[in-house]
């Protein structure tokens, strides 16, 4: 059977739409990731004493000499600097499948639109590779913060939502940042 040409040519147009698509969606990323850093500076984030991460809960938490910071998380998955490689949260059976919710809509989102790097397993990856993977995880999650969570060896990333922030005299308040786009991907 003959293959006309014309039927071909949407095809290729969307795949180039879909690029396009993927290059905003990376662009945007890479401004809420910026964004959110400086938003997130203000209460300490990258200046506390030590962070963990409760399973059973769900949250992260930052403790600083005189406040702690707490806030719901996901975990995207994990870079192995040595190894030069990610491994996906929703491939990692030492996570709870409670705190891999958003990495598995990554991979379902991969795989409505194509794209093969949010639905394998592992991935040889870089530094600048894992910087693109989480400006567009951001986007995609529509996250109000990230955390690259050192764990030995590995760089765990980490996206948070909604953060409470304790004084020492116990009491608290919240810092919430919203700099997602209006559009959905």
């Amino acid at each position: 059977m003959e293959r006309n040409k014309q039927d071909e040519k949407p095809h290729e147009g969307d795949q180039s739409a879909d690029q396009d698509d993927l290059g905003t969606l990376l662009l945007q990323g890479e401004d809420l990731i910026g964004g959110l850093a400086q938003a997130h500076r203000t209460w300490g984030l990258g200046s506390a004493q030590r962070w963990d991460l409760d399973q059973r809960t769900g949250l992260i938490s930052w403790t600083f000499p005189d406040r702690t910071a707490t806030a719901p998380a996901q975990i995207l998955g994990s870079y192995s600097p040595t190894a030069g490689s990610w491994l996906w949260a929703w491939a990692n059976e030492s996570i709870l499948p409670s705190l891999g919710r958003d990495a598995r809509s990554l991979r379902e989102w991969g795989e409505r639109h194509g794209h093969a790097a949010f639905t394998e397993p592992t991935l040889p990856v870089d530094e600048e590779s894992v910087a693109t993977l989480t400006a567009l995880a951001v986007r995609i999650t529509r996250a109000g913060g990230f955390y690259r969570a050192p764990a030995g060896a590995s760089v765990v990333m980490v996206t948070f939502g909604p953060v409470t922030l304790t004084a020492a005299d116990g009491t608290t308040s919240a810092f919430t940042v919203d700099l997602s786009p209006e559009d959905a991907p």
